[in-house]
């Protein structure tokens, strides 16, 4: 089994004066390099917590963090930058992107923070193209629709190539047709390139096309949901109408 993320009891505990707030509790799972997994959670549950601990923006209060072998939680903050423009790419929500520069700037980025030089400009063209952008490599963010915004985010994301994908509610400001698309192009990426993708959704659409979900509530893992793949994707109207039928065979035997 080749493991590139290995979690063991971290717990992570915030001081806010003299209260102490248990954020994780003793979290402990794997993740396989290529796997496609979604975190969910309701608020409060720890995912955020979570996914700064697995995208290297924080270090547990206890336990260890393997990520492609190396132990992130012994890292200084110096080391942790490093790995965390190394090892993932994020794609966020709100896209966070530089408005005032081009599509090519944008995915160039992470390449600048790595000290890359040589070729740096035409791997994030081939990045662009990889997601269908090869012919907005000039635009800027303001002259793209939300769609196009993140399959720059995607790009950008990609363009060093990691080993993981963190993407934090990536379909979340997009319409459902839309927000498919960029979960097709992201499910494709990992078909295409092998790279693990971990998604955060409150969308039971999106961690249905996953092939497991992690659900957090009050720190813990949700022992009893954990492990097993996610049921078929459902429409939100089926869903609703399934209530409705069966608050109308409640009225009925009234």
């Amino acid at each position: 089994m080749d493991n590139v993320i290995e979690v063991h009891d971290i717990t992570k505990v915030y001081k806010m004066g003299e209260v102490e707030v248990h954020a994780l509790r003793g979290v402990s799972f794997s993740i396989e390099r290529g796997e496609v997994v979604a975190i969910m959670g309701p608020s409060g549950s720890g995912k955020s917590t979570l996914m700064n601990m697995i995208g290297c923006l924080d270090r547990p209060s206890g336990g260890d963090y393997y990520l492609d072998g190396v132990l992130v939680s012994s890292l200084t903050d110096d080391q942790l930058a490093v790995i965390r423009n190394k090892k993932v790419g994020f794609v966020f929500q709100s896209f966070n992107l530089l408005s005032r520069v081009s599509s090519l700037a944008n995915v160039e980025l992470p390449l600048r923070y790595a000290g890359v030089t040589s070729g740096r400009r035409e791997l994030a063209r081939q990045a662009l193209e990889s997601v269908g952008l090869g012919d907005r490599v000039k635009h800027r963010p303001t002259e793209l629709s939300g769609g196009q915004q993140q399959r720059v985010a995607v790009a950008r994301a990609i363009v060093n190539s990691p080993a993981i994908i963190m993407a934090d509610e990536p379909t979340g400001n997009l319409d459902s047709k839309v927000g498919q698309e960029i979960m097709d192009l992201l499910l494709s990426l990992n078909k295409e390139r092998g790279t693990t993708l971990i998604i955060v959704t409150h969308d039971s659409n999106v961690a249905a096309q996953t092939g497991r979900v992690i659900r957090l509530i009050d720190g813990f893992l949700d022992e009893g949901a954990n492990g097993s793949k996610p049921k078929s994707r459902i429409e939100p109207v089926e869903r609703e109408q399934t209530r409705q039928e069966k608050e109308a065979e409640k009225g009925s035997e009234l």
